[in-house]
């Protein structure tokens, strides 16, 4: 069946196809069929299709192609998205340290839930997670499937530097921030893995679809992230 939603002019050189208001795993898996659809429609005549959990973004080159033209591709390939879910994913381990030095926010989220440091760490390792989109900075990973009995807001007040490798959670979110960086999201813990690196032929580690699994370490020299399939 079509995907419903709707597709939007974004100035003179963008298209918005809008699938919906929530973040939910039937909302993101819409965006996934898009993104695919679209890639395979538009290949290299487009300068980028930027997906997000309820939308895709579609920038071109207004002097090589006109605004109706790639609405009308989007339109057309909503009608057909949702027939075409692509389900190939890979997985993805990452170790995680839950020492006091990188779980900056355990015990008040500990306060918050009435859940003990370590119960914690099982609720949060025993999930099963999605990378719907990556951004805010290059290679964050944006992924649902976070435990309700984790469902916080935001920070009050965002940290001004949160460090490079921090795993957090924020509003049914989890993501991993891959530099330091200013950060509101509640931090767990912490991985060595290298999320992003421009040399890498692929600089991000994560992409949109891969299934993500976290497992406690003991330390911070141990918390590698590995592509598993």
């Amino acid at each position: 069946m079509a995907i419903r939603g709707s597709v939007l002019p974004v100035g003179d050189a963008g298209v918005l196809a809008v699938l919906g208001d929530a973040i939910d795993a039937k909302t993101v898996a819409s965006v996934w069929s898009l993104l695919g659809v679209l890639k395979a429609a538009l290949g290299d005549s487009v300068l980028d299709i930027v997906p997000a959990y309820s939308s895709v973004l579609v920038r071109f080159n207004p002097s090589a192609t006109q605004l109706a033209t790639v609405m009308a591709v989007v339109r057309g390939a909503m009608e057909v998205a949702g027939q075409t879910l692509d389900t190939a994913s890979r997985r993805i381990e990452v170790g995680v340290c839950f020492s006091a030095e990188c779980a900056l926010d355990i015990n008040e989220v500990a306060e918050r839930t009435g859940l003990a440091p370590d119960r914690i760490v099982e609720e949060f390792c025993g999930s099963t997670y999605r990378v719907a989109f990556l951004g805010f900075t290059a290679g964050f990973p944006y992924m649902i499937g976070l435990s309700g009995r984790l469902d916080l807001p935001r920070l009050p007040s965002p940290r001004v530097r949160v460090p490079a490798g921090s795993v957090g959670f924020a509003a049914g979110q989890c993501g991993i921030y891959p530099r330091q960086s200013p950060g509101g999201w509640r931090i767990l813990g912490r991985t060595s893995g290298l999320i992003f690196d421009p040399e890498r032929a692929t600089p991000a580690l994560f992409r949109p679809g891969d299934i993500v699994r976290f497992h406690p370490v003991a330390s911070l020299d141990d918390a590698r992230a590995n592509v598993t399939s």
